[in-house]
């Protein structure tokens, strides 16, 4: 990969998880004798990313335990979010300031990530610099989720993302973004949304499909029939 450094974001409550986030950080979860971190982890070591930074700021310290009792083969950075929750947009922006570099993978591990997606996430790199855009996420069709139960966040055309009244994509939790769209903002509470709706409106915020399985821990109910 052109992407060097992932940044994965591990700071949120959880709280659609409780009661076992009530005292486990969601990105500690176990699934199928693996956390989704160290799932994430690993994957990211599989399309060659050569540096990781992680955000914490709930339970962080079972977080920062579980990185030091590992021995991952990739340098891992974690970035302590301060005294209040930053949110998706304020904890990527903390991550990015300790960023050298301008463009940057972006990940969520409550996705299960698996071999399946490498293909897509390459392709998705290579339009982002054949096109030289600053934003691209990898989406998936609702059709082929795990949870079906929600509204997708998305329409697609040529590439390019739109809202419409009934939106058939969904956002996986990965994207490579350029630090150029968030440097501006005040490390404050925001989602990464207001990013994407800025780009929205001036039909820059692009899109690639993943037409895979998409399996992502969303809540509770989908603990029960995912983990157990």
């Amino acid at each position: 990969m052109k992407i060097k450094t992932a940044l994965i974001l591990c700071a949120g409550f959880g709280k659609r998880v409780q009661p076992i986030t009530d005292s486990l950080p969601k990105p500690l979860i176990v699934y199928k004798d693996e956390t989704l971190l160290e799932n994430t982890i690993n994957f990211l070591i599989k399309i060659k990313i050569k540096k990781i930074k992680i955000n914490v700021f709930y339970l962080k310290e079972k977080i920062i335990d579980f990185i030091n009792s590992k021995n991952f083969p990739i340098s891992i950075e974690i970035v302590d979010d301060g005294e209040t929750i930053l949110g998706t947009g304020g904890g990527t922006l903390s991550l990015i300031k300790k960023s050298y570099e301008d463009d940057v993978l972006v990940i969520n591990p409550d996705t299960i990530w698996n071999n399946s997606y490498v293909k897509s996430i390459f392709e998705m790199e290579k339009l982002y610099f054949e096109k030289k855009i600053k934003n691209i996420l990898l989406i998936v069709n609702n059709l082929t989720c795990f949870d079906k139960r929600f509204n997708g966040d998305f329409e697609i055309k040529n590439n390019i993302l739109l809202k419409e009244k009934i939106n058939n994509f969904k956002y996986t939790g990965c994207q490579i973004f350029n630090k150029e769209l968030i440097s501006h903002k005040q490390l404050n509470y925001f989602p990464i949304s207001e990013i994407w709706d800025e780009l929205l409106r001036e039909s820059k915020l692009y899109g690639y499909e993943y037409k895979g399985e998409f399996k992502h821990l969303t809540d509770f109910e989908i603990y029960e029939k995912l983990f157990i």
